[in-house]
């Protein structure tokens, strides 16, 4: 099967799970009550301080403990991304040809690739801070463009998100795509997923993603 991740794609990859660390993992710290009726930019910026304050002090997530990464995604991560969005928009058209079962498993195998990164890139979370410009929007907008950075002591990191308001009184916002740098992850997946799609179809995909994951295991 095709190698999903690849010289500079997989430093893109770790610099968007660095990314989705600090910026996503929105129910790492107790939050305010009213979080889920902030402006996007706002939110943003509150719950990043608060996980980059939560990861500097987690010795056993920033040991990148497999079991332990994988828990605090699926405990804080997962339900502030509309994944499944992600997961379709990577895929494309050949997603509606999935069966349920095979979206299902897309999804979860996809997620135990980018934990495995995500617990590589958790050791680089140090001093980091995020600067989340004000976002423009207006009322009634679903889905917003939110621009951010994270401040190093080098060159900033551009890092930005696209979010959709979840359905739902009191639901918040959701991430469906990261921008690192310039690149987007959905597109870059979509971009992979398309040759193993066309050689051997959407099972052929899923086998794929399966090698990779038993490969980083055995490492």
């Amino acid at each position: 099967g095709t190698v999903l991740v690849q010289g500079t794609t997989l430093g893109v990859l770790i610099r968007w799970t660095a990314a989705l660390t600090t910026a996503a993992a929105f129910a790492a710290a107790p939050l305010a009550a009213t979080a889920a009726d902030l402006a996007p930019d706002a939110m943003i910026q509150q719950l990043s301080d608060e996980v980059l304050n939560s990861l500097k002090t987690d010795q056993d997530i920033r040991s990148g403990d497999v079991s332990k990464v994988t828990s605090y995604v699926d405990r804080v991560v997962m339900p502030n991304v509309d994944f499944r969005r992600m997961m379709a928009s990577a895929v494309g058209p050949r997603w509606r040809e999935a069966t349920p079962s095979q979206q299902q498993q897309l999804q979860d195998e996809f997620k135990t690739l980018l934990v495995r990164t995500y617990a590589g890139a958790l050791k680089q979370v140090n001093d980091q801070t995020i600067r989340v410009r004000p976002v423009r929007m207006q009322p009634g907008d679903k889905e917003v463009l939110v621009r951010s950075e994270i401040v190093t002591r080098g060159e900033p990191i551009q890092l930005d998100y696209r979010l959709e308001k979840a359905p739902g009184k009191g639901m918040g916002w959701r991430i469906y795509n990261v921008n690192v740098m310039g690149i987007w992850m959905v597109e870059t997946y979509r971009e992979q997923f398309q040759n193993e799609l066309k050689a051997n179809g959407v099972q052929g995909l899923i086998d794929s993603i399966v090698a990779r994951n038993k490969a980083n295991a055995a490492k």
